[in-house]
């Protein structure tokens, strides 16, 4: 399945350097908390506890290129932070991080380990083309954990299907499209800014895909990267 990436050019203007990568795992067994995440989870906190300082977190290149992205999307970013960022600071805190389902949970330690932002959707909710653009006054969004649909301010930056708004880009993501035990098939997508080359992209899907495949099994396919075009 060849997933295509549609950019609207009012976005493609703004930030022509952006870029998505997404990719697909197919046949996955979602469950609660397993040994094998718990396992897992222990062994990325060990590694991220080692190779980061919590004082020196926000010098990160990674870091902070996603924090001036945030500004020049109008979100402060100490608030509201990347998702990446978030996990790690979490951990360098001594803090636990979600449990959701052993899916949800090696995408978000690949979100940890790598400190770039990324979703799970459940594939089979979605109606490709996908598409990035600005919000308008008529949009609503019922994020995950939100008790109902709020209005959205305009120009606020989207990744929807052709149906709906799968994601506030890159920090909060649909409740609709949200993974589940009814789940089978996933898509990840890995969320650029500027100064974020497409490699570190494609290396932080590919290592979610693999997490995943590790504590859930199922088979990979379809790693893309979609650069920013009109």
């Amino acid at each position: 399945m060849e997933l295509k990436v549609h950019w609207h050019k009012e976005v493609a203007s703004k930030f022509p350097e952006l870029a998505l990568c997404t990719g697909i795992i197919r046949k996955v067994k979602v469950q609660p908390t397993t040994p094998e995440i718990e396992k897992l989870r222990n062994e990325i906190f060990e590694e991220a506890r080692r190779s980061f300082v919590l004082e020196t977190l926000k010098d990160n290149p990674i870091v902070r290129a996603y924090r001036d992205f945030f500004w020049r999307l109008d979100i402060d970013p100490t608030k509201t932070r990347p998702s990446g960022e978030a996990l790690l600071r979490r951990v360098l805190q001594g803090k636990e991080i979600p449990k959701i389902s052993n899916v949800v949970d090696a995408y978000n330690l690949a979100s940890l380990k790598t400190i770039i932002p990324l979703s799970g959707y459940d594939l089979d909710t979605l109606f490709p083309p996908l598409i990035v653009r600005f919000s308008n006054e008529n949009d609503v969004f019922q994020g995950i954990g939100m008790d109902s649909p709020v209005k959205l301010e305009k120009k606020m930056l989207l990744l929807t299907d052709q149906k709906r708004i799968l994601c506030i880009y890159p920090h909060r993501d649909a409740d609709a499209t949200k993974i589940t035990g009814k789940t089978e098939n996933v898509l990840i997508v890995g969320y650029g800014a500027p100064k974020i080359d497409g490699e570190k992209l494609r290396e932080a899907v590919i290592t979610a895909l693999e997490l995943i495949r590790r504590v859930a099994g199922g088979t990979i396919e379809d790693v893309e990267l979609h650069p920013c075009t009109a």
